[in-house]
């Protein structure tokens, strides 16, 4: 495989420097199985040609025998929350993809990296700021690669509106609107508490974020922010609706909304000299639209499959992620703004 002979020690632990042959491909191991991991991570990893489902993490005896018989998973490579720790004398997993709720990222991308295995992390990285660095210090203190699963970067669709901005291709931006969101009606799941790191900001917020960020191609200086609660029989404790307002150094100017309430996915930008419109602009599939140079319509097999094969060819070849930890704490440092900002009603302003 292209690029499989480029692996270097520096950035394995030192027991990989006793194998001659680099691997081919990179064993992952799923931490968390709901919905994300059994929907749709799992069949990605089916189609991927630079990583596997190698093994599994759950505290759930029943999922794990369902998953075993399902992928051909030997008893050797399916661990519970007590024993993850074990994981550490296991060659056939490289990398453990965090699939848990965010209270839990930093705890388990640090006991990953601790075991000496590389991180993938879903969104949104972490609670906080703090522990955005924590895990990012942890990554690096253990030579593993850290990657935050924004699995829209990967996709042709976001890279083209993003080429628009770098290139100035329509001139300066001038207004961008972006909105992502859907109905949660689940009163005891884990998005709608606050403390599991639950809230309309946190699971869609980011996307309508990183669509304003990677549009404008820059990033914000100030902000203001608003949440809009609907029903408070189930959402009493973490944000239904959040609309955000971003202010960027060159005058462009961002209103964006994530939603728990409204089922919404579109990203519009005005430039100077023309526009562009996306809908959907962050769906698992289907991320299509036009501008003013013309269609923009990158169909993807699987973007889960792709940004996956990606990032474990990066740890491969020994590059950076497309998509490190320090660009999950970029957005994790605006959310935590955005919520002051709501809480406030003042204008923030960003570092």
């Amino acid at each position: 495989m292209a690029g499989a002979g480029l692996v270097t020690a520096s950035l394995f632990s030192p027991c990989a420097i006793a194998f001659n042959k680099p691997k081919e491909r990179l064993g992952v191991a799923l931490v968390g199985l709901g919905y994300y991991s059994t929907d749709l991570l799992a069949p990605a990893l089916q189609k991927t040609k630079n990583c596997y489902l190698a093994g599994i993490v759950t505290g759930s005896p029943e999922k794990a025998e369902a998953w075993k018989n399902k992928y051909n998973i030997p008893d050797k490579n399916i661990y519970n929350y007590k024993s993850f720790d074990q994981i550490a004398n296991n060659p056939e997993i490289d990398v453990v993809y965090i699939v848990l709720p965010p209270v839990l990222h930093k705890e388990y991308t640090i006991r990953a990296a601790k075991a000496g295995k590389h991180v993938f992390c879903e969104k949104p990285m972490a609670m906080n700021a703090r522990e955005c660095e924590e895990m990012i210090r942890a990554c690096k203190d253990n030579k593993r690669s850290l990657s935050i699963g924004y699995r829209c970067q990967h996709d042709p669709n976001t890279q083209e509106y993003m080429r628009i901005a770098r290139e100035k291709r329509l001139g300066n931006v001038q207004l961008i609107s972006c909105a992502a969101g859907y109905r949660e009606s689940r009163a005891g799941n884990w998005k709608v508490k606050r403390e599991m790191g639950g809230g309309a900001m946190y699971d869609m917020g980011v996307y309508a974020l990183q669509g304003a960020r990677l549009a404008a191609g820059e990033e914000p200086v100030s902000l203001t922010a608003q949440h809009v609660t609907n029903r408070p029989e189930i959402f009493s404790d973490a944000d239904e609706i959040t609309h955000f307002q971003l202010h960027f150094p060159s005058g462009a100017v961002a209103s964006c909304t994530g939603s728990h309430g409204i089922q919404t996915n579109f990203l519009k930008v005005n430039y100077d000299k023309g526009q562009l419109h996306m809908d959907a602009f962050s769906a698992y599939n289907g991320n299509k639209g036009f501008s003013t140079l013309g269609e923009i319509r990158y169909p993807v097999d699987n973007q889960q499959a792709k940004q996956m094969d990606e990032d474990a060819l990066a740890i491969m070849q020994n590059k950076p992620q497309l998509v490190p930890g320090e660009e999950g704490m970029r957005d994790i440092r605006i959310v935590e703004a955005i919520y002051q900002a709501a809480k406030t009603g003042k204008t923030i302003k960003l570092g």
